[in-house]
């Protein structure tokens, strides 16, 4: 008896316990990345700093799944493959890790924190109908952005400023494409192995565009914190919590799993007034509050599926 009750207990926490502490990983170590980014971006070329923690990262996945002897992909997997590595690490994370450069981590970990608005636009624009609750949240969410630049408009003076802001919004763009795209295509191929694949093919992209424009630099000029910095990225963000990312996604409800997307701001904005001292005003506290509980109104549209405007 007292060993069924044992293992039933066990079962229950496998189930329920392991899933719970991936998804608290995930909120809080994905809110850390952007600090990292910050202060890796601050001593070397930004799009260095993202081909170099992929191209480490995306060899670790594959020579895992390589020594396992995992099945390659086939055909049509490698057109999903390839898209994806554009979408997510070339353009998304190679944008918003060369947004922080210009602008604060806090400030881009909001603005990361934007893609299910272009998830509801985009499928606007291509006929599907909103739900009201959708366009209330897209509202609250837009209200709260304008309050968070209240503090910025001078800032829009700097040309620095106006493009770190402007390739991070790009960067939620084509990450929104991609999950909608990944939606569409959602394949049956190990994700993980996937992942490694996209982050290997989008490093030797990100590598030759250095190259052909010049911008990088000798790895042996590069700094040892900005080398701290990509071993965080690559260690943290890059392999233990998109796997704990992955598994919290497989084993819970949508609508849980989604919390992280409203603590990644918030711990960033906390760790970048402390660390490095980025200004933590009312207007980006209050208008934080409002983008990230218009955004839980877009998300719990999004889930519950309403056509009825």
């Amino acid at each position: 008896m007292r060993t069924k009750i044992k293992n039933a207990f066990s079962s229950k926490i496998n189930a329920i316990g392991l899933p719970i502490l991936a998804l608290c990983w995930v909120s809080f170590f994905w809110g850390t990345t952007w600090i990292a980014s910050k202060e890796g971006v601050k001593h070397m070329p930004a799009i260095q700093l993202a081909a170099i923690r992929q191209f480490i990262a995306g060899f670790l996945y594959i020579s895992f799944f390589m020594f396992k002897k995992t099945p390659w992909p086939k055909g049509k997997q490698w057109k999903t493959i390839i898209i994806l590595s554009i979408l997510n690490f070339v353009l998304s994370n190679g944008l918003s890790t060369w947004g922080v450069k210009y602008i604060s981590s806090g400030l881009g970990a909001i603005i990361g924190a934007l893609v299910p608005l272009w998830v509801v636009i985009i499928s606007f624009f291509r006929g599907e109908r909103l739900a009201r609750l959708a366009v209330i949240g897209l509202i609250v969410s837009f209200g709260g952005v304008c309050v968070i630049f209240y503090d910025h408009l001078s800032d829009f003076l700097l040309p620095d400023f106006r493009f770190g802001i402007f390739i991070s919004i790009i960067s939620t763009l084509t990450w929104a494409f991609g999950t909608l795209y990944t939606k569409k295509k959602a394949a049956s191929f190990n994700p993980y192995f996937s992942l490694g694949l996209q982050m290997f093919l989008s490093s030797i992209l990100l590598f030759a565009i250095t190259g052909a424009t010049g911008t990088s630099v000798s790895l042996s000029s590069i700094p040892m914190i900005s080398w701290l910095s990509i071993t965080y990225l690559i260690i943290i963000g890059s392999i233990l919590t998109f796997i704990a990312f992955i598994y919290a996604l497989q084993n819970l409800p949508a609508e849980i799993n989604s919390i992280y997307a409203y603590i990644n701001p918030i711990v960033a904005v906390i760790l970048g007034t402390i660390i490095f001292g980025e200004s933590l005003t009312t207007a980006i506290a209050i208008g934080g509050t409002v983008t990230l509980t218009g955004l839980y109104m877009v998300n719990y549209s999004l889930r519950k599926g309403r056509k009825i405007l």
